[in-house]
């Protein structure tokens, strides 16, 4: 039996909702074979995080080679990297195996609108990882940063992406939430010419959304790894979001996790 992979370079979360543990989950729950590297180890739960400890860009480097060269990954997931060097060692690698459908969180900006990584490492994402991806997939907020400018209507979520577009020339999601409408998110794309595309969907009244931007990149590269083109990737992506929000799971708290096995079988 052969299954598509998907490997996802990310942080550990100790509380099992986001991170490693949410990008794991949901690539299986996809329907392809997971695996990871290990960016930083983090103690926290629903109510935040209380400490951080950060691999080595050596060691990140050796996880990536022995992925890489034993069971290559169909796709690959980048979450959270807060720091340059551990930046470049991933964009050094990925050249170097010259990795395809490359999905980048940049998980930069906090939904309160603090920034969560340096100055430094963010132009290291810039310069280094984003013109690797396939596609990026920033909140309003991490959007904001990148376009270089205030986000208050659709209109200028299709010129924030349009700019993101055209400056790393990979396709952009630009998330919708954040009191922006509702849970709509735009796809935007350069293949002969420039194309966007809305994604509608209807905000589910659940406050337990620990993990949503973990779950819905590595949704993303889960289904491009399985071969969809990437309109359809994000689709799929996006219904399965739908429906681990939609189980309404309750633990924790904080802002809970989502149930992302929903589709695994019944649960008691």
């Amino acid at each position: 039996m052969k299954l598509k992979t998907a490997l996802t370079i990310a942080g550990s979360d100790s509380s099992g909702g986001a991170g490693i543990q949410a990008d794991i989950k949901t690539m299986m729950a996809n329907g392809v074979y997971a695996m990871s590297a290990i960016t930083a180890l983090t103690a926290q739960n629903t109510t935040g995080v209380t400490d951080i400890m950060e691999v080595t860009p050596e060691f990140l480097g050796e996880q990536i080679d022995a992925v890489f060269t034993d069971i290559v990954p169909d796709a690959v997931k980048i979450g959270m990297v807060s720091s340059s060097g551990l930046i470049e060692m991933i964009a050094a690698k990925l050249k170097e195996y010259q990795a395809g459908c490359v999905v980048v969180d940049p998980v930069m900006v906090a939904t309160s609108g603090a920034k969560l990584i340096s100055e430094e490492a963010i132009d290291t994402l810039k310069r280094e990882l984003f013109p690797l991806a396939t596609v990026l997939t920033p909140n309003i907020p991490e959007a904001e940063v990148l376009s270089g400018m205030k986000i208050q209507s659709a209109q200028d979520m299709v010129q924030a992406a349009g700019k993101i577009c055209q400056s790393y020339h990979c396709a952009v999601l630009c998330k919708g939430g954040h009191q922006l409408n509702d849970a709509n998110d735009l796809l935007y794309w350069e293949e002969n010419g420039e194309h966007y595309r809305w994604f509608y969907g209807k905000r589910i009244p659940n406050p337990n959304t620990h993990g949503t931007g973990c779950t819905l990149s590595s949704a993303i590269a889960s289904n491009l790894a399985k071969g969809y083109p990437l309109e359809e990737a994000v689709w799929k992506a996006k219904e399965y979001l739908s429906g681990a929000l939609g189980a309404m799971l309750d633990l924790g708290k904080g802002s809970g996790p989502m149930n992302h096995g929903f589709t695994c079988g019944k649960f008691e």
